[in-house]
């Protein structure tokens, strides 16, 4: 097998430094030096008794510019919260009792579980095959909710399709870009929601996430949430009456876990400048060689999920491969730090597994 692939500038492979056999980005991301390097100061400054708000300001600021950079969404349109489930509850409470909210069967749960909470007050839920979930937009069907990128296999939502079915009966999509973001496009201007959690793709520390969408959409939203880093003026807010919160998306920011955010703001920036048409070839080249190597169908997608046997996650975990068992199979995940080496070594081990 040839070891040629996509190349990423060289000083991207010198970012990162993983001790094992690393697939499972669609876990946990390894975090670039930079971003590790910016959460070692901040720590040794809180150590020291240093002020730290204003830098963390900036980290927040430069994290949601870098994720609109991504995702191509002004940044005016992107709210920062902790967790995707948060972000989702917030377009979950928007539903009205008696809607049609239309899921994918089997899709991550923290996308899922805020609108099966929401059926208790009356929401109609309906989850379908991811496959067909273009083809049961209804008339009746107020919001249909996805993963871009199935988080336990790999697929890929049928988005186009799915757009242009919402659109024709006028049903808003949210989109869960969490498996996605940085290395598929993503038709932002078409969704009306989107949610990002960072930890995974985009390389941050756990307790990043994003909310984005259409001015439209965005206003049917109510700020459940809002406290002090909500507000028009975050820091001439934070005692008393009356609300006075952020015109644009920041109405919906949640205070942020500062040292989270440092660390994340220089990863994104990172991402930002790549690319996603590069960093996507890249993934999809080294999972497209992965698959070949096994004798697998082709997919595009940067997850791959296969068939062991029922100790192989052990066996493999042994042999310093570090991947994940979803649904029972295994999910391995390519990213930055895998090279065409790392593929061809995860084939021969994954080959003896099965």
């Amino acid at each position: 097998m040839t070891t040629e692939t996509p190349l990423l500038p060289a000083h991207v492979r010198d970012e990162f430094a993983p001790e094992t056999l690393y697939l499972n980005t669609a876990t946990y991301g390894l975090a670039p030096r930079v971003a590790s390097e910016a959460v070692h100061a901040f720590e040794r400054k809180r150590a020291g008794g240093h002020s730290l708000a204003a830098e963390c300001d900036d980290a927040v600021a430069r994290s949601r510019a870098a994720f609109a950079r991504i995702v191509g969404l002004p940044a005016e349109r992107i709210a920062v919260g902790a967790q995707v489930s948060q972000l989702v509850g917030l377009v979950a409470a928007s539903v009205p009792a008696g809607a049609e909210v239309l899921l994918a069967e089997g899709d991550f749960t923290s996308l899922l579980f805020p609108f099966l909470v929401a059926e208790q007050r009356g929401v109609r839920v309906r989850s379908v095959p991811l496959e067909r979930i273009a083809a049961e937009v209804r008339p009746d069907t107020a919001l249909v909710a996805v993963s871009m990128v199935q988080s336990a296999d790999g697929r890929v939502a049928p988005l186009d399709d799915l757009l242009t079915a919402a659109r024709g009966h006028s049903a808003r999509v949210l989109i869960d870009t969490t498996q996605s973001a940085g290395w598929l496009p993503i038709p932002a201007d078409r969704v009306d929601f989107l949610v990002c959690g960072g930890y995974k793709w985009l390389l941050g520390p756990r307790g990043t996430g994003f909310l984005g969408g259409t001015e439209e959409a965005l206003a049917t939203l109510t700020p459940l949430a809002a406290g002090w880093y909500a507000g028009a003026d975050v820091w001439s807010s934070i005692y008393g009456a009356p609300l006075r919160l952020a015109e644009n998306a920041r109405r919906f920011d949640l205070s942020p876990a500062w040292a989270s955010w440092v660390g994340h703001a220089p990863a994104l920036e990172l991402l930002a400048d790549l690319g996603e048409a590069a960093i996507g070839a890249h993934d999809r080249a080294l999972a497209a060689r992965f698959r070949a190597g096994l004798g697998l169908a082709p997919q595009d997608s940067a997850i791959v999920s296969v068939e062991v046997g029922d100790d192989a996650a052990a066996r493999l975990a042994e042999a310093g491969l570090v991947a994940a068992v979803r649904g029972g199979r295994l999910r391995c995940s390519f990213h930055l730090y895998t090279t065409a080496e790392d593929v061809d070594r995860a084939v021969e081990l994954v080959a003896k597994a099965r």
